[in-house]
């Protein structure tokens, strides 16, 4: 079974064996698969643009005239040189078109992009049961995979960037690898100018402004910073996020504390607590968690809880206030958690 270990995808694309005359690329992430497509077709064929070393073909198409791709990989190149059938796969089945190239393979190389194929899927398992093919799954990347994206795309644009202003862009990217390069190259271009990219540059210009301002508010209220949360409450409000959604986070915080101060109480450290929450907690919001579970015990944080319960009740019956019942609540929150116990 011809089958590459997702860990292995880069090493074996970069070091091609000559005898595989097709490599399937697939898997979930669409971005990922078409990035390493792109980079194997760019490492065969120079120029992209020669018609005659680069032949690109739908998949639909070739399952309508499955002798087409026998065809194009038979072809002698004009110039000479390997040459590159791209084939792009669709909804239909395309195994009928390359069976015949799998059995009587050419000096050409058929790069098939595909998306999430499960295993025992036809295309899937024809190539990585036959002995001249080579099947790369694409799958979500890791931390550190996308840590060397990272770390890859600033030493290309001549840019170096903080270690925290890294772990804060690698929590908010992934999922899609042309979505993450995207925020990237985003980041890249604002920083133009700029020898380094601060975690400050990484909270403006990438992913969801107004989910890292509530990030601020509760966070500053749970560790009983007054001014702090206040001035990120105008800054959420700046973001056009409104009351409800502030107090929603809010309730949902203490919630998860409230579960947390049960444990301290019981007996653990809250480094201990913060460390085995799950979802994991961010390494820049750790240091105010903690701070919040010294200062509220579980009695205290059912006291919160209540006033923001009663304050997203009044919000709701007086929607013109509900901007100061927000603020109201959220400096309460604030002046208990920051009372010693």
């Amino acid at each position: 079974m011809v089958a590459v270990r997702p860990g292995d995808a880069e090493a074996a694309l970069a070091r091609r064996d000559p005898s595989k005359c097709v490599i399937l690329i697939f898997g979930p992430d669409t971005g990922l698969v078409h990035e390493r497509a792109q980079g194997l077709v760019r490492r065969v064929v120079p120029d992209a643009q020669d018609p005659f070393a680069l032949v690109r073909l739908e998949g639909d198409e070739i399952a309508s005239d499955p002798r087409r791709l026998i065809d194009e990989t038979s072809t002698i190149g004009l110039f000479g040189g390997e040459r590159v059938v791209w084939v792009r796969a669709g909804s239909r089945n395309i195994v009928p078109a390359l069976q015949p190239v799998l059995s009587n393979p050419s000096d050409a190389l058929v790069v098939v992009e595909a998306g999430d194929l499960k295993k025992g899927a036809p295309l899937r398992s024809l190539c990585e049961g036959a002995a001249n093919a080579l099947a790369i799954a694409c799958y979500a990347d890791t931390e550190r995979d996308l840590a060397r994206l990272v770390d890859g795309m600033m030493a290309e644009a001549g840019l170096a960037i903080d270690r925290d202003a890294k772990e804060l862009l690698v929590s908010l990217i992934g999922g899609d690898r042309m979505a993450s390069r995207g925020e990237i190259s985003k980041l890249i271009l604002y920083a133009q100018g700029m020898s380094r990219v601060s975690a400050e540059d990484v909270r403006t210009i990438v992913g969801d402004a107004s989910a890292l301002a509530l990030d601020d508010v509760v966070d500053s209220a749970l560790a009983g910073d007054p001014r702090e949360a206040l001035l990120a409450l105008t800054k959420a409000f700046g973001a056009a996020t409104r009351p409800d959604a502030v107090l929603g986070a809010l309730l949902r915080a203490l919630s998860s504390l409230h579960q947390m101060a049960l444990q301290v109480a019981s007996g653990a450290s809250a480094e201990q607590v913060v460390n085995s929450a799950r979802p994991q907690v961010h390494f820049s919001r750790k240091p105010k968690l903690e701070k919040a579970l010294r200062a509220l015990d579980p009695d205290r944080c059912m006291k919160a809880l209540l006033a923001v319960d009663d304050a997203v009740l009044a919000g709701r019956r007086n929607a013109g206030l509900s901007p100061a019942i927000c603020e109201r609540v959220v400096l309460q929150v604030a002046q208990l958690a920051g009372r010693r116990r």
